[in-house]
């Protein structure tokens, strides 16, 4: 019923820049907390950074200052800057939403997006 597409994710070097892009599309009315979570070889999936449907964030503590989150409502889209990266940044990232599918949904839905590959290179 909804899909997330990602990119922006690839190889840069520790310092670099990359902006990661999280598009949903299908049945959505409409959409709650958008986020970004990254897992790393052998860890366990950690919540990068969150942005509310009134735009409040909040960032994991080794990310701040250094990543922004950002989203469009219009397009459906959350966004993720990530400055000055550094090789422990290296890991998959996911983009996931809560949203409701129609105007009389009782419940939230999360959804996931496939991931995308970001390594940070020293």
């Amino acid at each position: 019923q909804v899909q997330l597409v990602e990119s922006g994710g690839g190889l840069v070097q520790a310092g670099g820049s990359l902006r990661l892009s999280c598009a949903a599309s299908g049945t959505i009315f409409s959409i709650n907390d958008m986020g970004w979570y990254r897992q790393a070889p052998g860890k366990q999936r950690e919540a990068v950074a969150v942005i509310t449907s009134g735009g409040s964030t909040n960032y994991h503590d080794s990310v701040k200052g250094r990543f922004t989150i950002s989203r469009d409502n219009a397009k459906n889209t959350v966004y993720l800057q990530m400055n000055s990266l550094k090789p422990e940044d290296t890991a998959v990232y996911y983009c996931k939403v809560d949203l409701l599918h129609t105007s009389y949904d009782l419940l939230r839905h999360d959804y996931w997006g496939q991931g995308t590959q970001v390594t940070v290179s020293s």
